[in-house]
């Protein structure tokens, strides 16, 4: 522990700070995916913002114009039913996928993770390996350390910097944001989401790492809720690698009593939450699997099977592989039978989006009009708001009456994200009504390359029938 328990007056104190961790990089399988998935995430987060559609930016949470823009599709604030179903389709993921793979989204895909690898990286870069860092903190403070610590930061911090860049990037046309930066223009808000998002990228993946996985993410308190004896985790052979000892390669170890494992601690050193997976599962562990990686090659060394650190499940581990995984079981087909059923709700809803909406709104103020020639008349205000990314024409028709006339424009044209405020008269024959209120429909319909219509039922006031 880096403070005293007891301290000299003999008070002890409540809060001992844990010692640093420096996790080893290893080789192996598992370190390989885990880097392509590293590689990928990253690559798309830092890539998406600067891709354009339609000479405008492709991914774009425009706030100030209430749009999202998504690869030539923008969703408005009346598409909240699609946000609903896509955090419906996560949550139930994130359900479906911890049940039946454990903690490997912890492992390879957290966001945390990503980036604590990434400062990693940086670190190893400038300091070396886990033995040079631990020597080099141990070290009295000269101009090496100075110089090494003052470049990490600097490497860390300039990085932080960019993914807060980036990050912004999403919210803001990260072209002008880049430019407003250089040239010092940018409105207090988008300073401040910029230095925040890059303080926390900085705090988080640089100082706090494990301690957030550990003390901060919820994720690891209930996610035992979710597994089963069937769902995938990391564990120890005991019974293969007890009793532990050191030995020589080519020495009888069984008669000696001991097991395979050879008390190296590798598996411990290279663990980024600093745990000995050998006591066992435990809520720290985020199913990183570098600890296989390592004992494989510790195993292959020894000239040992490998697997005495390995993926496997409770059912499996218990029976010594007597009893096979259950991959569909009651709890997997119901998560399955949600998942499915919402994410067909999503693309059928999407498939047949209509970007354009409509909303007819009828003067309050007189119910209805009626002339010399008995004719009746209901004035409405048309709010149609074109949702495409690009300027339409568009045609008004109505039905509901044979003999109905519209005074107003029938024919008009809206830009992209505009809202058209459209004053419109409808006349009809005062002999065609049978009844006090009816229903009719007004119908918008696209006239460029895309045809497309949509439509609102509204109500025809008229005089009391006897």
């Amino acid at each position: 522990m880096s403070k005293q328990e007891v301290k000299e007056d003999g008070y002890k104190d409540l809060y001992v700070s844990p010692d640093k961790i420096y996790p080893r990089q290893v080789n192996g399988l598992f370190a390989k995916l885990r880097i392509f998935t590293v590689f990928l995430l990253l690559g798309c987060f830092y890539v998406s913002p600067w891709l354009l559609w339609n000479d405008q930016q492709a991914v774009l949470f425009d706030l100030p114009a209430r749009q999202f823009r998504y690869f030539g599709v923008t969703f408005w604030p009346q598409d909240f039913i699609y946000l609903t179903l896509l955090l419906i389709i996560a949550a139930v993921g994130l359900f479906l996928f911890t049940t039946i793979a454990g903690r490997l989204w912890c492992g390879y895909a957290c966001p945390q993770t990503v980036w604590t690898e990434t400062f990693l990286w940086l670190e190893e870069l400038v300091e070396g390996n886990r033995n040079k860092r631990i020597k080099l903190d141990k070290s009295p403070w000269n101009l090496n350390k100075i110089t090494r610590k003052s470049t990490k930061h600097f490497l860390w911090i300039s990085y932080a910097l960019f993914t807060g860049y980036t990050f912004v990037g999403y919210f803001s046309p990260i072209r002008e944001l880049g430019q407003g930066i250089i040239e010092l223009t940018l409105g207090p808000w988008e300073w401040f989401w910029v230095l925040f998002y890059s303080l926390a990228t900085y705090g988080n993946a640089g100082w706090l790492r494990e301690q957030v996985c550990l003390h901060m993410c919820p994720y690891a308190r209930f996610q035992s809720s979710m597994f089963d004896k069937d769902t995938l985790i990391i564990s120890y052979d005991q019974q293969r690698g007890e009793s532990r000892g050191k030995r020589k390669k080519q020495s009888d170890y069984k008669l000696q009593g001991l097991g395979d494992c050879i008390d190296c601690n590798q598996c411990v050193h290279v663990c980024p939450t600093g745990i000995d997976i050998r006591d066992g599962l435990q809520y720290e562990c985020i199913a990183c699997a570098a600890c296989i990686d390592v004992c494989d090659n510790v195993m292959d060394k020894m000239g040992y099977d490998k697997g005495l650190i390995k993926y496997t499940t409770e059912v499996e581990e218990k029976s010594q592989g007597k009893e096979k995984t259950k991959f569909f079981r009651p709890r997997t087909v119901y998560y399955i039978s949600i998942f499915l059923a919402v994410v067909s709700a999503f693309i059928y809803l999407l498939s047949n989006r209509i970007p354009l909406d409509i909303n007819v709104l009828r003067d309050r103020n007189n119910l209805y009009s009626e002339n010399f020639s008995g004719e009746i008349e209901n004035t409405y205000t048309l709010k149609i708001l074109n949702m495409s990314q690009q300027t339409e024409n568009y045609r008004l028709t109505v039905n509901g009456f044979e003999q109905m006339q519209l005074i107003g424009d029938s024919e008009f044209e809206i830009a992209s994200g505009e809202v058209l405020t459209l004053p419109v008269r409808l006349k009809i024959p005062g002999s065609l009504l049978s009844k006090r209120s009816s229903e009719i429909e007004f119908i918008i319909q696209a006239t460029g390359e895309r045809q497309y219509t949509a439509s609102s039922v509204a109500k025809f006031l008229g005089p009391n029938i006897k």
